[in-house]
C-alpha cells in the first residue's frame, strides 16, 4: 500500500540534530519498501494547506509520521497529527493530544506529578515567587526542544540564588526555543526505556543505561548536545550505552519498566515511545522525559533496544504500523534482497546452527578443519552461556538456508573495543552484497552497544588478498602487521574501524 513518510523540511545549513530526520526518512522508506509497501517522502512546513493538497493528490492509505520539528521549532510538532486527524488519514505513533502533552515538558511534568509518578522538582521564571525554596543544583532546559538542544554541563547551576537563576533563565531562553524551565538536577545514573506496541499492550524493550565512563571527579554528568551529536568530543566518546547489568540491579530495572508502562498509559501513547530516567544516589528513580515517536535512526537508542530484543527492523515497522493490532496490515515477505536492512537477519543462534555454520565455513575453502571446528565451538558457547559467553552472532538466511554470518564480541580488558571473530559467506552468495550487509548490520549492533573501535584480522597469504581488500573497502584501515605470526611467511594483518554510537 502507499504510505506517505512525512517529515519537517530541513533548511540548508541545519545542525546534525535537524539533519538526522533525513536519515530516518531513508531508513524507514527502505524498510517499508522491503515489506512490499510504496513509501513516498513528503517534507512539510508551516504551509499546512499545501501539505493537505499534497496528501489529497497522493491519497496514501496511511502516513508514517516522522515530524520532529516544523521550521525548526519543536513547539509545532503536534500540528501534523492535528492535520491528519482533520483529514481522517490514519498515521503512526502518538496522537495529537499525546504529542502535545509529552513535547511540552512543563505539561508532561504536571501530568506525571498529578498521577503520583516521580519527576524532579521544577519551576519557571513566572513561578519563582518569594515563598519558593531555592535549593540547588538546578538544570536549565528547554520547555519544547528535544535532542538535547542547548543542554550541556554548563546548564547545571550550583549554589545559584534567586537573582542569578532568573538572570540565567532570561539569558538562555531564546537559545532554548523561547521557553525554559529550571529542573532539580539529579546526580546519578541515567536510563532509557523504550516501548513498542504489541498485541497484548506495550512491550518494554531491554533497558539501556548511559554510562559516564572516564568522567573525572567534579565533571557534571549530563547527556547533552555534545554527547549526542558532536563526534570527537570527550562527552561523545565517554557516554556509551550498555544493556549489561549486574544481578543486584534487577529490582531497579523492574521498577523502571513498571514506571515506563504507566507513562504509556497516562499519556495514551501509541506505536512506540521512550522514557528517560535518572536514578539518584539512594537508588530512587526520577522520570526526566517521556518521548513519543522517538528517533528511528539505525544508530539511535530505540533501534539499539529493538536489536537487543531480537527484533528485525521490518518486525518493528510492522508493529508500529499496526499500533498494537489496531490496523490490519500484514507483514509481507521482503521483496527486494538488495535493501540495506536486515530482512533475513537474526541474532540468536539455534541448535541447528552448529551444523549450518560448520558446513558454510568449510565450503568457503579459506579455513582449515581445525578452524572450522573452532567456529562450531563458538556457536556451542553461545548456545550454552548466552551473553556471558562474550560471543554475539548475526546470521543472514533465506528460508532455511544460511547465506552467511558474523561472530563478534567485546575485547576483554578494553574499553569500548570489539573484535570481529568471524565473517563468512556461502560461496554461491558471494557477489550479491551479503557480506557487506552483514558487516554493516553487525557494526550497527556493536555501535548500539557502545563499541567505539572494531578490530578484525586475517592472514597475509596471497589467498587472503580478497579478504584484505574487503576490509579496506568497508572502511577499515590496516593498524598492524605481525610477521610470521601463523607460520613462517604467514603473518597476521590487523585492521581497525572507528564506530559511532549516539545515546538518544
Amino acid at each position: 500500500m502507499r504510505i506517505a513518510v512525512i517529515h519537517g523540511e530541513v533548511a540548508a545549513g541545519s545542525g546534525r540534530d535537524e539533519q538526522d530526520v533525513l536519515t530516518q526518512v531513508g531508513f524507514v522508506s527502505r524498510g517499508l519498501a522491503t515489506l512490499g509497501h510504496e513509501p513516498v517522502a513528503i517534507p512539510v512546513s508551516l504551509n499546512l494547506a499545501a501539505a493537505a493538497q499534497t496528501l489529497a493528490e497522493l491519497r496514501p492509505a496511511m502516513v508514517f509520521n516522522l515530524v520532529e520539528t516544523i521550521v525548526g521549532k519543536g513547539n509545532l510538532i503536534h500540528l501534523i497529527p492535528a492535520l491528519l486527524d482533520a483529514l481522517k488519514i490514519p498515521y503512526t505513533g502518538a496522537g495529537m493530544e499525546a504529542m502535545f502533552l509529552t513535547s511540552n515538558k512543563l505539561l508532561a511534568k504536571r501530568w506525571l506529578a498529578a498521577a503520583g509518578l516521580p519527576t524532579p522538582a521544577w519551576f519557571t521564571a513566572s513561578e519563582m515567587h518569594e515563598e519558593l525554596r531555592i535549593e540547588g543544583p538546578w538544570l536549565i532546559k528547554s520547555v519544547w526542544e528535544h535532542a538535547s538542544i542547548g543542554l550541556d554541563e554548563d546548564s547545571v547551576l550550583f549554589g545559584a540564588d534567586r537573582k542569578r537563576l532568573l538572570a540565567e533563565m532570561d539569558a538562555r531562553c531564546e537559545a532554548l526555543g523561547g521557553a525554559c524551565l529550571a529542573e532539580a538536577y539529579i546526580d546519578g545514573r541515567e536510563f532509557n526505556l523504550s516501548l513498542l506496541a504489541g498485541e497484548g499492550g506495550p512491550e518494554v524493550l531491554p533497558p539501556a543505561e548511559i554510562r559516564f565512563d572516564g568522567y573525572p571527579p567534579g565533571k557534571v554528568r549530563v547527556v547533552g548536545y555534545r554527547s549526542k551529536w558532536e563526534e570527537g568530543t570527550f562527552e561523545f566518546a565517554n557516554t556509551p550505552r550498555t544493556f549489561e547489568f549486574p544481578a543486584q540491579d534487577a529490582p531497579l530495572l523492574s521498577q523502571l519498566k513498571e514506571l515506563a508502562r504507566r507513562c504509556w498509559k497516562i499519556f495514551d501513547l501509541q506505536g512506540y515511545a521512550r522514557v528517560d530516567f535518572r536514578v539518584d544516589k539512594a537508588g530512587r528513580p526520577w522520570i526526566l522525559e517521556v518521548n513519543a515517536n522517538p528517533c528511528l535512526s539505525p544508530d539511535a537508542g530505540f533501534s539499539a533496544a529493538t536489536l537487543r530484543a531480537g527484533l528485525t527492523f521490518p518486525d518493528v515497522l510492522c508493529r508500529i504500523l499496526k499500533k498494537g493490532g489496531q490496523l490490519p496490515i500484514s507483514a509481507a515477505h521482503p521483496v527486494e534482497q538488495d535493501q540495506d536492512l536486515f530482512p533475513f537477519f537474526r541474532e540468536e543462534v539455534k541448535p541447528g546452527d552448529r551444523q549450518a555454520v560448520g558446513r558454510l565455513v568449510r565450503a568457503t575453502g579459506f579455513f582449515s578443519e581445525e578452524e572450522a571446528d573452532i567456529a562450531v565451538e563458538l556457536v556451542e558457547e553461545r548456545l550454552t552461556k548466552g551473553d556471558a559467553s562474550g560471543y554475539f552472532f548475526l546470521l543472514a538466511e533465506e528460508g532455511d538456508r544460511l547465506l552467511g554470518y558474523t561472530c563478534f564480541g567485546p575485547i576483554p580488558g578494553s574499553a569500548h573495543n570489539f573484535d570481529l571473530y568471524w565473517i563468512a559467506v556461502d560461496p554461491g552468495e558471494q557477489g550479491r552484497g551479503v557480506g557487506r550487509k552483514l558487516m554493516a548490520a553487525s557494526e550497527r549492533i556493536m555501535a548500539g552497544c557502545g563499541a567505539r573501535r572494531l578490530y578484525a584480522d586475517t592472514s597475509s597469504r596471497p589467498q587472503y588478498e580478497s579478504t584484505r581488500a574487503f576490509y579496506l573497502s568497508c572502511g577499515y584501515v590496516q593498524e598492524a602487521f605481525l610477521a610470521d605470526f601463523y607460520a613462517p611467511g604467514d603473518g597476521k594483518v590487523i585492521f581497525v574501524k572507528p564506530l559511532s554510537a549516539r545515546p538518544h
